[in-house]
Formats: structure tokens, sequence, C-alpha cells
């Protein structure tokens, strides 16, 4: 196992404030020169932070529209699949400098290209398979919140793909046992738990493993202000999809994104 840190201090992105542990800090693209000449373990490990953060920015998206979904006297919440897709492609090329709809001339690595195209597709259809909930009248929960997104999302896209994606969190803070942590993820939350409380990492953990064939990415993140109304004190009330409140603070951190992509 060969431990390998991508700095991600190079260029500053701004991270959406509503987005529930959203990750404080991301770079722009580490693109290659035209015509260099590109190394397989960069690649992937490129691709699985791209792919991180695509995940992570339709969490924020679905942070963003949580008074919206939630709103029981508003019927049609003109949250479709559509809206989602544009409000994400905006806010992926905030955080990287790629576009989305113009990825056949990034200067990105080749097989994030449609890995990254596929993605997209799944989350939409997370959200599409949410219209006939969210756009009821009467009702404040409809289970469309940034965990379920995650999780489902990345779900669907491991399905398809055959890629490992998944949201995760350390174990006391897992409430969806489908997010629970293997062994790697658990060691790799136990290395970030030892960062100052409060602190910033500019760093995303990437690690070339089983006898260098796949390349693991955790992307961490934290808890901001919008996620402590589910996840804050008290310590143990119900929050609105009824799960007791685990009693973060912000700036904690409260879970990660994992990738396992082959090394072609």
């Amino acid at each position: 196992m060969v431990e390998r840190e991508v700095d991600m201090s190079r260029g500053l992105i701004r991270a959406s404030r509503a987005a529930c542990m959203a990750s404080l800090v991301f770079a722009t693209v580490m693109a290659l020169p035209a015509g260099s000449a590109s190394n397989p373990v960069d690649d992937a490990t490129e691709t699985a932070r791209l792919l991180a953060i695509l995940l992570d920015t339709g969490r924020v998206t679905v942070a963003d529209y949580q008074e919206v979904i939630n709103d029981p006297g508003r019927g049609d919440k003109g949250f479709t699949p559509e809206v989602f897709e544009q409000r994400l492609k905006e806010q992926f090329r905030l955080r990287t400098g790629l576009s989305l709809a113009q990825m056949d001339t990034e200067q990105v690595p080749d097989m994030a290209k449609p890995l990254l195209s596929q993605l997209v597709e799944e989350s939409k259809k997370t959200i599409a398979s949410y219209q006939p909930v969210i756009n009821i009248m009467g009702i404040r929960y409809k289970g469309l919140i940034p965990a379920t997104f995650g999780t489902e999302t990345a779900t669907r896209f491991h399905t398809r793909s055959g890629v490992y994606l998944k949201q995760t969190a350390p174990q006391l803070f897992v409430r969806n046992p489908k997010n629970a942590p293997d062994s790697y993820e658990t060691e790799s939350f136990a290395r970030l738990a030892t960062l100052p409380p409060g602190s910033k990492p500019d760093l995303v953990q990437a690690e070339v493993m089983d006898q260098g064939q796949n390349v693991r990415v955790m992307l961490p993140l934290y808890y901001g202000k919008a996620c402590l109304s589910c996840h804050g004190e008290p310590k143990g009330q119900r929050d609105i999809s009824g799960y007791p409140r685990e009693g973060a603070k912000e700036g904690e951190l409260g879970g990660a994104i994992s990738v396992r992509i082959p090394i072609r």
C-alpha cells in the first residue's frame, strides 16, 4: 500500500454554506498540459477526486433546496431533474473550474469524462424518483435530504459503472447501515481525527491499494451550520427525519466521500 497526498492548496474554491458536511477546501483541477504524457495512477486519483466532488456537489444542491422541498404549503416545488442538473453544473464549475457541459474539451483524464457524465445522469435519476413525493402538499419531511441523495446516487452509480463510490461516516455518526465504513475507511477516519479541531486540511487522502490495482480516495466532509439542525445539539433530541441528534459541533469531521477506482 502506497500512500499519496494530493495537494489542493493551489486554488481555493468557494464551498456552499448550505451544504451539510460540506468539504471546506477544494482546488482547481490539476490539468495536464496538452500533449503531455499521463500517469495511470495520477489519472485514477484525479478521476476519483472529481467523482467525489461531483457527488458532494449534488448533496450541496439538495441542501440548497431543503426549504422548498419541505414546504407543506406548496405543491409543485419546481425542483425537477433539469433544474437540479443546471444547478449541479454551475456549482461544480465553481468548485473545480471545469464545465461538465464541455467535458470533451476539458483537460481531465480520459477515463474521467464518461464517468462524470454517468454520475450526472444517475444523480438526475435520484431526483426524478422523488418527484411524486416532494410535490405532495400537507407534508413537511419528504425524505429527500443530502444524506439520502448521496446514498442512493452512489449506489446507482456503483451498480452501473462498477466504480466504488460511497458516502460514509465514522461509525459513531452512521445512521444508515449502507454507509457504514469498511476497514480502510475506518482507518482513514482515525487518521483524519488526529487533526486539530476546526482545522481546514488542504489535502485529500489517496492511496494505491490491492497490489497496485486500485486507487482509493477519501474526501473529508465537515459539519457546517446547516447540518446542526439535524446533527447538532441537543444530543439525543429527534430531528425532522426522526433520528436522534448526534450533538455535533460546527467544523467537526462528519464523514467523507470514498472512492475506489481501477488503475488503467
